[in-house]
């Protein structure tokens, strides 16, 4: 039977204590997704009562949304209701560092930027660096599959997370993975748990792989005259001995954002990180490559350039600001950049595109207006059907409302898979509380 909403209030306060759960507008309007505010905003300081406050929601069939830092609470469809938001900034503790097994445990709601700083007194650090941000969480990063330049060399989150502990829809604490207490028979939790977007459950607690730090790092711009010989650079790399951390390519309007306009038409920017003599002798090796291909390169000062990157892609962005992540072949990946602006400016739009160019993700800023309509028939429907005669695909990672509402932001999914999400989601959240209606398909 459900509860008067006085009773249920007191039931979350009891959660949680009434300190940490808010109904005021501010707070509400600083949790909304999508224009969607709670009712209420709950922050748990530990497991149990991130526990005590799932309990609740299932048994009032409350929407909940899990929430880190919300530097990509905008990534997903428009949920069918949001009546909870679980705001996990309070767990924060670093529950356990093993030097020598080069593993950590921490709470979700660790930033990136705070684990940095401990992991670095011991040489270590935790390569996840997606471009919005250090000052993302630990779970807000894996919920939504978020990496960066890294990724080339230390792969994405399902190569480096090794447990996690997480709240079902029901309220019950479950381990996965390393550090077993309980484990659910019959699935991989880590890897069902990265991306989801907190759809299958409430990330509180994760173990991570580690990496050392390498003992030197520098990093090189080189600029060209065209996108397809910043290609040829990027392919010839790929093929040769020469092993950079990082491996990304600039349009040109990706580099005037980030004070380089002379640099050229399209720019490749890469990171070498070993030994101080092998950084230098492959750093001058590539920018020889660069020369014998009619471009020109420099060392460029590395954690500036790097930090920048990932603000000219999502900084100042106005309700207008569209973001595709769109996935190409690596050989495909320049050319695709070259027709995707073409498309752009034919209608009217700024277009910054920035690449992982190792991986072929091809992350995409189009700043103008645009009527909704014409998002769809002149934009994304035709760059998704060009991508599906390579595999590709294009994913609306951000966009004001009346864009989300119109077209299926993760774009079209294979029916097999989407049976297989159909029958997890069923199977952890059977209620559909979590998240509903953000993943694909809207589920």
């Amino acid at each position: 039977m459900a509860v008067s909403a006085s009773a249920l209030n007191d039931a979350l306060a009891g959660a949680v204590g009434r300190d940490f759960l808010r109904d005021d507008p501010e707070s509400r309007s600083r949790h909304a997704v999508d224009g969607l505010l709670p009712r209420w905003v709950a922050f748990p300081d530990s497991a149990r009562q991130a526990s005590a406050l799932v309990t609740v929601a299932s048994e009032e069939r409350l929407a909940l949304t899990p929430w880190g830092s919300g530097a990509r609470i905008g990534l997903g469809n428009v949920p069918a209701r949001v009546d909870l938001a679980l705001d996990l900034s309070r767990l924060s503790r670093v529950v356990d560092h093993a030097p020598d097994d080069l593993t950590v445990t921490v709470e979700a709601g660790v930033s990136l930027l705070n684990l940095s700083g401990l992991l670095s007194r011991r040489r270590q650090f935790l390569p996840l660096d997606p471009l919005n941000g250090p000052a993302r969480t630990v779970g807000g990063v894996t919920a939504t599959d978020s990496s960066g330049p890294l990724r080339l060399r230390y792969g994405t989150a399902r190569d480096l997370l090794l447990g996690v502990r997480f709240i079902q829809a029901d309220g019950a604490v479950t381990w996965g993975g390393a550090r077993v207490v309980k484990s659910v028979t019959g699935y991989d939790m880590p890897k069902l748990m990265i991306g989801a977007l907190g759809s299958l459950g409430v990330l509180v607690e994760l173990t991570f792989r580690l990496h050392p730090l390498p003992d030197a790092e520098r990093s090189w711009l080189c600029g060209f005259d065209s996108a397809e010989r910043a290609g040829e650079f990027i392919q010839r790399i790929l093929d040769s001995s020469l092993q950079p951390n990082r491996l990304e390519f600039l349009n040109g309007e990706a580099l005037r954002a980030m004070g380089q306009g002379g640099e050229g038409t399209a720019g490749v920017a890469f990171s070498v990180g070993s030994v101080p003599e092998a950084v230098l002798s492959q750093g001058e090796a590539a920018l020889d490559l660069a020369r014998s291909l009619g471009g020109a390169g420099r060392e460029i000062e590395q954690s500036d350039f790097w930090a920048r990157l990932g603000r000219a892609l999502h900084g100042g962005k106005d309700e207008q600001t569209v973001i595709l992540k769109v996935t190409t072949l690596v050989s495909r990946l320049a050319r695709r950049a070259v027709e995707i602006e073409a498309t752009a400016r034919r209608l009217g739009l700024r277009v910054l595109a920035v690449a992982e160019a190792g991986n072929g993700a091809l992350h995409v800023r189009l700043d103008g207006s645009l009527a909704v309509e014409e998002w769809e028939r002149s934009f994304v429907a035709p760059l998704r059907e060009a991508l599906a005669h390579e595999e590709g695909s294009c994913v609306v990672e951000e966009a004001a409302r009346p864009i989300k509402d119109r077209l299926e932001v993760w774009g079209p999914a294979d029916p097999a898979a989407f049976a297989i999400m159909t029958r997890l989601k069923n199977a952890f959240d059977p209620n559909s509380l979590l998240n509903p209606g953000r993943f694909v398909g809207r589920l």
